[in-house]
């Protein structure tokens, strides 16, 4: 609508209450128009954190980053020089005392006048050793059971085969125990160890006796798998992450529960806390859980550890937006906290003092109460007949969740035996997606149970510094190595 100066003269000259009317219709249009835009414009920034989502500044996963986006590290420059740091022991082979076999080498023949020295003694003997592997090839123990016939009562005797022997010809523990931990802790496929081992050995057993003594170890190691839920139910410090799989083609959740020194797998159809009661070890666990905030967890009766890791990339994308500088002095903030523990710990102090303590979590509400300031709750527009949580912003959402939770944020700091984040869980996981990424889909959901316990029980030996060929050759032969559960 356009209103020359002649006849806004004459409209204001003869008839005000139609100007009125007209302002009034104008600024309704501009209010409408401004609503509008700012729908717009909230839509294109979410769009385009959308499109600038990497794993720096969200929870991706760093496989998924294209190759525009450069790798970069959360990690500080700690300020040493790359390699091995001044007393570093190092690692080289040494000379072995008492070798296997001695070559010896003596010159035929004087390297000056020609004259023979096949009978004269040497003076002087330089060595040099090398380590290898001997010709390899398989070994055949036939076991023999005689039957004799008692001079007495004429009766004839047998004896019995030791345990395990079965029928015909079998493969034995160690090469079994071999192919177990090709395909459970190396994750080969099938077909891959079967050729290894036939490179090897000049032959090997086939894939199905490969899978059938995975199941075969998985069943013995069953009461070595609830000795550890236990442990880990009795652990002060508990992580616990999830991830996707896929059996029989549909797609479940792998659950981890970690220390340092023990892992336990499930996998389970559901991902939240149907999956956690089914397995049976956050229900029963009262110490500290360190997880990632996903909702399940805060039911477990625990105390709660938030991992920071998360955090900083929520905080790190946060500040890639206009107006947002308390997510930068937020995410140094907790940097900074973590680098001041490390230090005072490494210098021997084991709490930080209770007015330094006092001072830090003031600095971290203050920080807080900075972002709300600049990210207010929204607003329901007057006259909206919409009911329920009006949408936040991820800015609100995550002040929210930091406002709520401060304690859990906070736990590292409150107790230096909870660590900054839920890396090791992360850590523990990872291997699964290598699984994945390498079989797709486990066919029978006796696999994947049989995968889960034996991987928990390969990462705990792992963990703990046990040669994990041995530990796979004594389970097959029934024995298991039992790892340190104290």
């Amino acid at each position: 609508m356009q209103l020359s100066r002649e006849a806004f003269d004459k409209l204001v000259a003869e008839n005000p209450t139609a100007l009125y009317a007209l302002v009034q219709e104008l600024a309704r249009q501009v209010a409408t128009l401004t609503a509008q835009q700012a729908v717009l414009t909230a839509q294109v920034q979410e769009l385009t954190g959308r499109l600038g989502q990497h794993s720096q500044n969200s929870h991706r996963p760093p496989a998924s980053d294209g190759p525009q986006v450069a790798p970069r590290s959360q990690r500080q420059r700690s300020g040493k020089r790359p390699g091995g740091q001044p007393g570093h022991p190092g690692q080289s082979l040494a000379m072995c005392a008492q070798p296997d076999r001695v070559v010896p080498h003596y010159p035929p023949v004087c390297g000056q006048c020609g004259a023979d020295l096949t009978a004269v003694a040497a003076t002087r003997v330089e060595r040099r050793q090398v380590v290898d592997l001997p010709p390899l090839a398989l070994a055949v123990t036939e076991h023999q059971a005689a039957t004799v016939c008692c001079p007495h009562c004429a009766q004839p005797t047998t004896a019995p085969f030791p345990a395990g022997i079965a029928p015909g010809v079998q493969y034995g523990p160690q090469l079994l125990g071999l192919g177990v931990y090709l395909r459970h802790y190396q994750l080969l496929p099938y077909r891959r160890i079967v050729e290894t081992i036939t490179d090897l050995f000049g032959a090997g057993p086939s894939a199905g006796t490969l899978h059938r003594a995975g199941l075969r170890a998985a069943r013995i190691l069953a009461p070595v798998e609830a000795a550890l839920k236990g442990a880990l139910t009795a652990a002060a410090v508990l992580h616990a992450d999830e991830t996707g799989i896929r059996v029989l083609g549909r797609r479940v959740w792998v659950h981890v529960a970690s220390t340092a020194q023990w892992t336990h797998y499930a996998w389970h159809a559901k991902r939240g806390q149907a999956a956690t009661d089914a397995i049976g070890i956050l229900p029963r666990y009262h110490g500290w859980l360190v997880h990632d905030a996903w909702a399940p967890y805060w039911a477990v009766p625990a105390r709660h550890a938030l991992c920071n890791a998360h955090l900083l990339r929520d905080l790190a994308a946060v500040a890639e937006s206009p107006d947002q500088r308390w997510a930068t002095a937020s995410h140094t903030f907790l940097r900074a906290v973590h680098r001041e523990i490390g230090a005072k710990r490494q210098a021997g102090l084991r709490a930080c003092a209770p007015a330094r303590l006092a001072t830090l979590v003031r600095r971290y509400a203050r920080l807080l109460t900075l972002g709300e300031a600049a990210n207010p709750p929204p607003q329901r527009p007057a006259g909206d007949p919409t009911r329920g949580r009006l949408k936040q912003s991820k800015a609100r959402n995550l002040l929210d969740r930091l406002r709520a939770h401060a304690d859990a944020v906070l736990a590292f700091l409150h107790d230096w035996t909870v660590p900054f984040d839920n890396n090791q869980a992360e850590r523990d996981l990872r291997m699964i997606k290598v699984q994945q990424k390498v079989s797709g889909t486990f066919r029978d959901p006796a696999s994947a149970d049989a995968f889960c316990r034996l991987r928990s029980y390969i990462a705990t030996l792992r963990k703990q510094g046990h040669a994990l060929l041995l530990a796979l050759t004594r389970t097959l032969q029934g024995q298991p190595l039992l790892p340190s559960l104290a």
